[in-house]
C-alpha cells in the first residue's frame, strides 16, 4: 500500500502557507513534504524531497510561479504542479500563462479568509484536486474513475451524414491548453456555432475566451443570457453558471442559470449536453476532452441516444483522462482521437463534404 501523497507548498505569504499546510496535514491521504516562499527555494528543495505534487503561488518575489513551472518541467516533466492564484482578472491571466508554461491545474484562492462559505468551498476543492492530481504521479498519468458499464450506442452510424447544427465541447483539467491547440487548428468557416463548458471560476472563463480569440480564426466570447448562436462563433459558459440553449423563433439563444451544481461542477458539461441533445437531436457533434471526474458522461449518453455523434480525446494525450474515459466506459463514444488531431477532426465532422487528410485514412 502506498503511503500518503507528499505535497510541497510554495507561497510567499506566511498566512497562506500555514492555511494550505494545515489543510494538507488534516487529511490522512496527504502529507506535507515541505514549504518554500518562492520558486527559487522550491527548485532547491525539490531534489531533496520525495514530492508527489507541488502547489505553487503565481505572484512571488524573486522567481515567480510561472518561471518556476517552466524550470520544473525541464527536470521533472511529469510532476503535477497546481497553481494557487487570486480570484482576480490579474490572477486569472497569470494562471492561464502558468498553464501555458506547463502547470497541470489550478485552484483559485478564496477572496477573503473571513468568508466562511467561500473558505469551505475552497478547502473542499483544494483537497479533492490534491488527491486527484497526486494520483497522476503514482499511476503514470492515468487517474481511474469507476464508472458502471452501460449499454453501447444503439443507433450508432458509421459517420455523421450531414452538417450538424452545433458543436458542443466539454473539458476540465488540462482544458485551457487543449482548447488553445484545438482552436488554432479549427477552420474559420467551420459553418456551425460552438458551445463550450470548461470547469473554471468566474473571471477565468472571460480571460480564456479572450486568449482563444487572440489565437484562433473563430471569435470566442464568455456567454451571456440572450446571446444568439451564430455560425463560426464560439460561446464559453461563464464560471459559476450552467449554460443551456433555447429556441426563440428561428433563432437559438443562450440561457444561463445557477441551478445546483452537477458532478460537483457549475458550469457542468452534462447540463449543456442535455440541452443540445433535446434541442437538436441527431444534429449534434459533442466532444469530451481532458478532465478529472465524470462530468459529460451522462450528457454524452443523451447526445448518442438522440442520434448525435460523440467524440472523445484519447487517454494518452489528456492531462487527466477521467472525463473522456468515463464516456468510453458507458459505451457513449463513437470515436476517439489524440489532441493534435481534434481540431482537424472537428472541422471534418462539421463539414462532412470535405475530404479528410490522407494521413488519417488508416487511423479512422
Amino acid at each position: 500500500m502506498p503511503g500518503p501523497s507528499r505535497i510541497l507548498i510554495v507561497d510567499d505569504s506566511v498566512v497562506v502557507r500555514r492555511m494550505l499546510s494545515d489543510l494538507v496535514s488534516s487529511d490522512p491521504d496527504l502529507e506535507l513534504a515541505g514549504t518554500a516562499s518562492n520558486g527559487q527555494l522550491a527548485l532547491q528543495k525539490l531534489p531533496q524531497l520525495a514530492v508527489d505534487l507541488v502547489v505553487m503561488d503565481v505572484e512571488m518575489p524573486g522567481m515567480d510561479g510561472i518561471e518556476a513551472v517552466g524550470r520544473i518541467r525541464v527536470d521533472w516533466p511529469r510532476l503535477p504542479v497546481m497553481m494557487c492564484s487570486s480570484l482576480t482578472a490579474r490572477g486569472a491571466d497569470a494562471t492561464l500563462r502558468a498553464l501555458a508554461a506547463g502547470a497541470t491545474d489550478y485552484v483559485a484562492k478564496p477572496s477573503g479568509l473571513g468568508n466562511a462559505e467561500g473558505l469551505e468551498g475552497f478547502k473542499r476543492e483544494f483537497v479533492a484536486k490534491l488527491k486527484g492530481l497526486a494520483g497522476l504521479r503514482r499511476s503514470d498519468g492515468v487517474v481511474a474513475m469507476p464508472v458502471a458499464p452501460q449499454r453501447p450506442i444503439s443507433n450508432a452510424r458509421r459517420t455523421p451524414s450531414k452538417r450538424p447544427a452545433v458543436l458542443a465541447i466539454g473539458c476540465s483539467t488540462g482544458g485551457p491548453n487543449a482548447l488553445a491547440r484545438v482552436f488554432a487548428d479549427l477552420p474559420g468557416d467551420i459553418g456551425v456555432p460552438i458551445v463550450i463548458t470548461q470547469h473554471m471560476p468566474p473571471l477565468f472563463t472571460r480571460m480564456l475566451a479572450e486568449r482563444l480569440t487572440a489565437t484562433s480564426a473563430i471569435p470566442v466570447k464568455e456567454a451571456e443570457t440572450g446571446d444568439e448562436l451564430l455560425p463560426n462563433h464560439a460561446y464559453i459558459a461563464p464560471g459559476d453558471y450552467h449554460m443551456a440553449l433555447r429556441r426563440d423563433g428561428v433563432r437559438v439563444r443562450v440561457v444561463l442559470n445557477q441551478d445546483p451544481p452537477e458532478n460537483s461542477c457549475r458550469p457542468a458539461v452534462d447540463v449543456m449536453f442535455r440541452s443540445v441533445a433535446a434541442l437538436f437531436g441527431p444534429d449534434v457533434i459533442a466532444a469530451v476532452m481532458t478532465g478529472m471526474g465524470q462530468d459529460g458522461a451522462v450528457g454524452s449518453r443523451h447526445v448518442a441516444d438522440a442520434g448525435g455523434w460523440v467524440i472523445t480525446q484519447d487517454a494518452a494525450s489528456c492531462v487527466v483522462p477521467s472525463m473522456p474515459n468515463a464516456v468510453v466506459a458507458i459505451g457513449a463514444s463513437h470515436e476517439s482521437a489524440e489532441l493534435e488531431q481534434l481540431g482537424t477532426l472537428f472541422g471534418f465532422r462539421c463539414k462532412p463534404a470535405q475530404g479528410l487528410p490522407s494521413r488519417w485514412t488508416a487511423a479512422l
